[in-house]
């Protein structure tokens, strides 16, 4: 099987299980948290180099002030209990997104998480918080342009490449596989730069249910498709 080396996950659906349980949708993200164990997990024994996960958007503000509430708690908690199991299992962990808005104990924990995993390089797992796509590319054009204003580059030598640079996850390989849970067909302002080239893979399956076979079923799926990148079906078999 021809495995992926970068993997991302849109964890939808946490809310929608909660109801279906008859519980409140805070009980969703708590349950969600296994299925995060369960991917990591596989794609820490699969041998897959990268793993990034969307886990709270910039949009997502504007939900019922409870329910950040507990999501901002539940960060803590994971941080918290799960980064020395990363650690231990030789995965490094590190937060993209404007982490401004988060509270200071929470900005050390991430910064502590990241210190403790960094030498780490079986996996990188990236967790997007209060991450968007738009803000990702904005943030890189910024960046351009203060060398620009400096004197520093040349508006001419400004190009995709230049511009990939700045943008989080450079360092890692392309992002091969896109996954979102939950029925809904769309990627909602995740990693636009990143996902140029990937394949996608949608699933009604609520996130709280995909569990481990679930992600394996993903990546089976991305075995068979011909990736062609511009080419034609007969050069990428010729190759």
């Amino acid at each position: 099987m021809t495995l992926p080396q970068h993997v991302a996950i849109i964890m939808d659906g946490n809310g929608r299980w909660a109801q279906l349980q008859g519980k409140g949708r805070v009980a969703g993200h708590r349950a969600g948290v296994q299925s995060v164990r369960d991917c990591v997990s596989g794609a820490r024994e699969l041998g897959i180099k990268a793993l990034t996960l969307f886990a709270f958007s910039s949009e997502n503000w504007l939900r019922p002030q409870e329910e950040v509430s507990v999501l901002m708690d539940l960060f803590m908690f994971v941080l918290t209990r799960e980064v020395k199991k990363l650690h231990k299992n030789n995965i490094r962990f590190q937060m993209i997104g404007d982490k401004s808005r988060f509270s200071e104990k929470l900005q050390q924990k991430i910064v502590d998480a990241e210190q403790l995993t960094k030498n780490n390089d079986a996996l990188v797992l990236s967790v997007a918080a209060n991450y968007g796509g738009r803000w990702d590319i904005s943030q890189a054009t910024q960046k351009i342009a203060q060398l620009a204003v400096k004197g520093d580059i040349n508006v001419a030598d400004i190009d995709e490449h230049m511009l990939n640079q700045y943008i989080n996850l450079s360092h890692l390989p392309d992002l091969d596989l896109l996954i979102r849970t939950g029925g809904d067909y769309r990627i909602s302002n995740f990693l636009l730069w990143q996902a140029a080239y990937s394949e996608f893979f949608f699933t009604d399956r609520l996130w709280p249910d995909f569990n481990k076979e679930a992600f394996k079923g993903a990546l089976a799926s991305f075995s068979n498709r011909e990736r062609r990148f511009g080419k034609t079906g007969e050069q990428v078999k010729a190759q």
